[in-house]
């Protein structure tokens, strides 16, 4: 089994990790281009852990021009097993008020801009996405919420849209009316690229706003997000800690499949591959394309 090392994808509002001792950064190039930031190494408890500011430091890129497969390889070549993703989300849901949490487990891809696969022409590979949160490392994020007080919603369904800009009031009626809990513009992708890197993965989307829905609030804009996002990253400080603090030593084999989902998923025969694709693909699919 494979040393458990826990990366933390920082979204909106969250550009550090509090409690990382013996730390140190590096930049971590990619063939894939340069990740958002530098990746901060530390440990908190006898846990290792990466953490990467998906915007970079100082907020520089937007959800539709961030580098998810720069970001994913990079956390890869690190040598992360599991992965816990913070997320800004809007609300479709009354009871889902600024400053809860919902631990995701289902996402719903409207965007369109973006990559979100690392195959393609000249190595052609199908990963499942039924199932697209680890649930082992998402029952640890439900158990620390639940020790540290935070409240929160176990289990939902969480919608990607392309963004920048936030809903119309006909998509955010539309998308609440489809059964969605929350909205955000960032976790579907980083999703797919982690499970095709075979890393467990599982989103915090903490509640900042209820999008534009709510007859009885303001549309959203971003000085009512940036108001609630402070106490949010505290809070998520506290529940990432505390799941470090409590990590098994060994990455624990996940009943979704993420840890091996290349297994059979290359459908391209050997012979076919495109070699400078296989090439860029050393980190993320190494381990089966080196059997051929």
């Amino acid at each position: 089994m494979a040393k458990a090392i826990v990366g933390v994808i920082g979204g909106s509002g969250v550009y550090d990790l509090p409690g990382l001792t013996n730390l140190r950064e590096e930049e971590v190039s990619t063939p894939w281009g340069e990740p958002s930031d530098a990746l901060r190494f530390g440990r908190i408890g006898k846990t290792e852990a990466v953490f990467l500011a998906r915007h970079g430091r100082g907020h520089r890129f937007s959800p539709s021009t961030i580098n998810y497969r720069a970001n994913i390889d990079a956390l890869k070549r690190a040598g992360v097993t599991d992965v816990i993703a913070l997320s800004a989300c809007g609300s479709f849901h009354r009871e889902l008020y600024p400053g809860v949490f919902v631990l995701v487990n289902q996402f719903e891809d409207r965007t369109y801009l973006r990559q979100a696969t690392f195959f393609g022409t000249g190595c052609v590979a199908h990963v499942s996405m039924a199932h697209p949160v680890a649930p082992l490392l998402r029952r640890r994020l439900v158990a620390a919420a639940d020790a540290e007080g935070v409240p929160y919603k176990d289990g939902g369904r969480y919608l990607c849209m392309e963004g920048p800009q936030f809903s119309t009031f006909a998509e955010s009626i539309g998308y609440q009316s489809h059964g969605v809990d929350v909205i955000g513009m960032t976790g579907a992708t980083e999703a797919k690229l982690a499970r095709e890197a075979e890393i467990s993965y599982a989103t915090i989307a903490m509640v900042t706003d209820y999008d534009c829905w709510h007859e009885e609030h303001e549309a959203v804009d971003v000085a009512a997000v940036v108001k609630v996002m402070a106490d949010n990253a505290e809070k998520a400080a506290r529940v990432v800690a505390r799941t470090l603090r409590e990590f098994p030593a060994e990455h624990e084999p996940c009943p979704a499949g993420s840890d091996r989902a290349l297994e059979h998923a290359i459908i391209t025969h050997p012979e076919a591959r495109d070699p400078e694709l296989v090439k860029k693909l050393d980190a993320v699919a190494g381990r089966v394309l080196r059997r051929g």
